[in-house]
C-alpha cells in the first residue's frame, strides 16, 4: 500500500482493503462521493468523511462500504434478477428484503461490521420518506419490511427516528405476513430459497398475484418434474448444471447440491412397484435445501442456546458412510428382518393411498343450468325436454402440493427392533406417497462420537472454559432426497443397520436442520414428521451444563415451528411420551405399530381442512 500523509486517502486505502477481504474480492474499487452511495459492478462509492475523520461519518462510510461488500460477497444478481416481481412496489419491497438477508449475513457473523451497518441504517433513515409519514399511507413499503426483515434476522431494534413512521405499518404486516417474516431467518444462507420466501411474503401482503415461480417458464438447464415414463424405457441420469453468470447490474447500496448418484436398483417389489417408474428427477438446483454448517444458536435470535464448536459438525449422504456394496448387504439384512411384516405395513398404505388418490379424484357438480348432460336424469329430459337442472359440471378436488420430511432419531436407545421399523416404514410410506405425488425426504441424527468427541477434546486443551452449550460432534444423514426418486435411495435406508452408527441424539438442533430444509422448498404444504423414542439425551453436553438444557432448547424450537412456522409438525414417540413436547404427537409401546401409526397420523393430516 503506497504511503501518503493525506489522512482520508490513508482511511479510503485502509477501508478498501477491509471491504476487499470482506468481499473476497481482490479487484474491488472503492472511492469517496459526495453524492447517494451506489456500487457498479466491482467499483464501490461511500459518503466521504471529514477531512478531520470524525467519529460518526468514519462509521457511516464503513458501514457503507460493509453493505457493498457483504453484497458482493454474498448475493447473486442473476438469481434475484429472476425471482423478482414485475411491479415497482413489489420489486423495491423485494430488493430491500434482499439487501437485509446480505447484511444480516456480515452483522452476525462480525461485531464490527454489525457496528458499522447499524450506523449507516441510521444515516438511511435520517434522509428516509418514513421520518415525515404522518399516515400509513406515507409509509414506504420497502423501508418498513428492511427494517422488520432486520430485526429478525439481527435482532436490532428500528432507529429511534424511524420508530413512529414503522408503527403506522407494522401491525398490519405482523399480521398479514408475521409468519413469513419468521421463515425468512431460516433460509438466511440460500438466497434462491430466501427469494422464494420473499415473494409469499410479497403476496400475503397482496403486493403480487398468483405463484412468480409457477408463472416462470422453465429455463435451460432445468427439468420438468413427474413426467411420466413408459414402462422398458431406459432410464439414463443427467445432472443438469445450474447455469447463470453473475450478471452485474448498477445498484444503490440501500436497496438493495450433489450430482445424482447413478446406481438405480433393479429391485423388483412384488406388492408396490407399479408406477415408481413415472417420479420425477431433481428440479431446478437453486430451489434445493442447504444447511450450512453455521452456529445453529445463530439461527432464531431469541433461543438461549450456545454450541462450543461446530468445526467437526457434518451432514453427510448415507453413500459416504459406507461403500455401495455394504448398503447393499445392510438393506438385505434389513428385509430379512421384516419380512414377518411386509405385508402388514403394504396393506395400510396402500390404505393410504386411496384415501390420498380420493381426496385428488374429481367430482361432479350436479342439477346444473348447463354442462353434460346427467344420465341419471335421462327420463326427465324425455319427458319434458325444457325441464331445467339436468345437467352436471365436473370440478377438481383442491389438493395442495405437498413434501413430507421424516426425520428419524439414530440414538443407540433405537438400536434392535426400533430402528428396523423405523427404516422399513420409511421406505414404505416414501414410496406411497411418491405414487400420490407427495415428495418424501428421510434424515437422521446422531453424534459422531460417545461422551463429546473431538469437541469435547478441544474444550479440555482450552482449559474447561465454564458453560460451553452442546459440547459434541453432530452427524446429520441425508437418506433420501425430496426430488430423488425412491428407486436410487432405497439401499441407502439400510444403512440405520449399520452396527456403531447409532449414538447420542441432540433432537433440538436436528429439529432445526430438518426444519431449515423444508423452509426452503417452494411446495405449498410442509410436514414435518419426527420419529425419536424420548428426550435429547447427550452425556457430554449435560455434564457440564444445567440437566435440562438440550430439553430445554428442544421445547424452544417445537414451540417456535409450532407457532410462528408454516411448517406443520408431528411427532411419534417410541417406548416414551413425546405429547409432553409436541402439542400434536402420539407414543407407541411396540416398535411394529410405527409403519401404521405413521399413516395413520398422515392420513388423519390429509383428511384435515
Amino acid at each position: 500500500m503506497p504511503q501518503t500523509d493525506n489522512p482520508l486517502e490513508l482511511f479510503r486505502q485502509v477501508l478498501t482493503g477491509a471491504s476487499r477481504a470482506i468481499a473476497r474480492e481482490a479487484e474491488l474499487e472503492l472511492s469517496f462521493t459526495a453524492d447517494a452511495p451506489m456500487v457498479s459492478g466491482k467499483s464501490v462509492k461511500v459518503p466521504m468523511p471529514g477531512r478531520t475523520l470524525p467519529e460518526r461519518e468514519v462509521a457511516e462510510a464503513r458501514g457503507h462500504a460493509d453493505a457493498a461488500a457483504l453484497k458482493l460477497r454474498h448475493h447473486d444478481a442473476a438469481l434475484h434478477a429472476r425471482n423478482a416481481p414485475a411491479d415497482e412496489t413489489a420489486r423495491a419491497v423485494f430488493n430491500a428484503a434482499e439487501q437485509a438477508r446480505v447484511e444480516a449475513l456480515g452483522a452476525r457473523a462480525m461485531q464490527g461490521v454489525r457496528a458499522n451497518l447499524a450506523r449507516a441504517v441510521e444515516m438511511r433513515m435520517r434522509t428516509d420518506p418514513i421520518t415525515r409519514a404522518r399516515n400509513r399511507e406515507e409509509v414506504p413499503l420497502s423501508t418498513a419490511v428492511s427494517l422488520m426483515v432486520r430485526e429478525r434476522l439481527t435482532g436490532e431494534a428500528p432507529p429511534e427516528v424511524a420508530r413512529e413512521g414503522l408503527g403506522f405499518v407494522s401491525d398490519w404486516i405482523e399480521e398479514k405476513a408475521g409468519a413469513d417474516l419468521d421463515a425468512l431467518g431460516l433460509a438466511l444462507d440460500d438466497q434462491a430459497a430466501f427469494a422464494a420466501l420473499a415473494n409469499k411474503l410479497l403476496r400475503d401482503l397482496e403486493l403480487v398475484e398468483g405463484d412468480l415461480e409457477a408463472e416462470r417458464e422453465p429455463e435451460d438447464g432445468e427439468d420438468g418434474e413427474g413426467e411420466d415414463q413408459d414402462e422398458g424405457t431406459t432410464d439414463e441420469d443427467s445432472d443438469d448444471d445450474a447455469g447463470g453468470g453473475e450478471g452485474e447490474a448498477e445498484m444503490r447500496v440501500e436497496q438493495g447440491e450433489s450430482d445424482d448418484e447413478d446406481g438405480d436398483s433393479d429391485h423388483n417389489d412384488e406388492e408396490m412397484s407399479e408406477g415408481d417408474e413415472g417420479l420425477g428427477e431433481e428440479g431446478m438446483e437453486g430451489m434445493l435445501p442447504v444447511r450450512p454448517n453455521r452456529p445453529l444458536s445463530d439461527l432464531p435470535p431469541q433461543f438461549d442456546y450456545r454450541i462450543f464448536t461446530d468445526r467437526f459438525d457434518e451432514v453427510v449422504e448415507a453413500t459416504e458412510l459406507c461403500d455401495e456394496e455394504e448398503l447393499g448387504r445392510l438393506r438385505s439384512y434389513l428385509d430379512q428382518q421384516l419380512v414377518h411384516l411386509q405385508g402388514a405395513v403394504t396393506k395400510l398404505a396402500n390404505r393410504l393411498q386411496r384415501r390420498l388418490m380420493a381426496q385428488q379424484s374429481r367430482s361432479w357438480d350436479f342439477d346444473q343450468e348447463e354442462g353434460l348432460l346427467d344420465a341419471a336424469r335421462l327420463a326427465r329430459v324425455i319427458i319434458n325436454p325444457a325441464h331445467s337442472l339436468s345437467y352436471k359440471v365436473e370440478k377438481d378436488t383442491e389438493f395442495k402440493d405437498t413434501v413430507v420430511t421424516l426425520l428419524i432419531d439414530n440414538s443407540g436407545s433405537m438400536r434392535g427392533r426400533p430402528i428396523s421399523i423405523a427404516a422399513i416404514s420409511a421406505d414404505i410410506l416414501a414410496r406411497t406417497l411418491e405414487r400420490c405425488g407427495v415428495k418424501v425426504e428421510v434424515l437422521g441424527f446422531t453424534t459422531r462420537a460417545w461422551k463429546g468427541g473431538q469437541s469435547r477434546e478441544r474444550w479440555l486443551t482450552e482449559g474447561r472454559p465454564p458453560h460451553p452449550g452442546r459440547l459434541n460432534d453432530l452427524r446429520h444423514i441425508i437418506y433420501k432426497r425430496a426430488d430423488e426418486p425412491w428407486r436410487r435411495a432405497r439401499r441407502n435406508l439400510g444403512l440405520m443397520m449399520r452396527e456403531g452408527l447409532l449414538k447420542e441424539n441432540i433432537d433440538g438442533e436436528a429439529l432445526l436442520w430438518a426444519h431449515n430444509r423444508l423452509i426452503g422448498r417452494a411446495e405449498e404444504r410442509r410436514i414435518l414428521m419426527v420419529i425419536s423414542d424420548g428426550a435429547p439425551v447427550d452425556d457430554s453436553t449435560l455434564s457440564v451444563n444445567s440437566g435440562t438444557y438440550l430439553e430445554r432448547h428442544l421445547r424452544q424450537v417445537i414451540a417456535w415451528i409450532e407457532n410462528r412456522s408454516p411448517v406443520e409438525l408431528i411427532a411419534i414417540g417410541i417406548g416414551h411420551d413425546v405429547t409432553r413436547y409436541y402439542s400434536r404427537a402420539v407414543t407407541i409401546m411396540d416398535a411394529e405399530q410405527l409403519g401404521g401409526t405413521m399413516i395413520e397420523q398422515l392420513a388423519s393430516l390429509f383428511d384435515a381442512q
